[in-house]
């Protein structure tokens, strides 16, 4: 096995992916919250609660 180097080239698509995931779960979880209720309000707290979800993972990961 070749050892991983500091510096691997990384496309736009690979740094972006998951902020564009957050991004894209958090319009979901509001435009949800805004035209209905029922289950769109589970979708709404699910779509809103990922970038809090995101922040504390960077945090605790940080940590260790």
């Amino acid at each position: 096995m070749k050892p991983h180097s500091m510096q691997q080239h990384r496309t736009l698509r690979h740094i972006f992916a998951v902020p564009a995931a957050i991004a894209v779960a958090g319009i979901v979880g509001l435009v949800s919250a805004l035209t209905g209720d029922g289950w769109r309000d589970g979708l709404a707290w699910l779509g809103l609660a990922a970038p809090v979800a995101a922040v504390l993972w960077a945090r605790a990961a940080r940590r260790s």
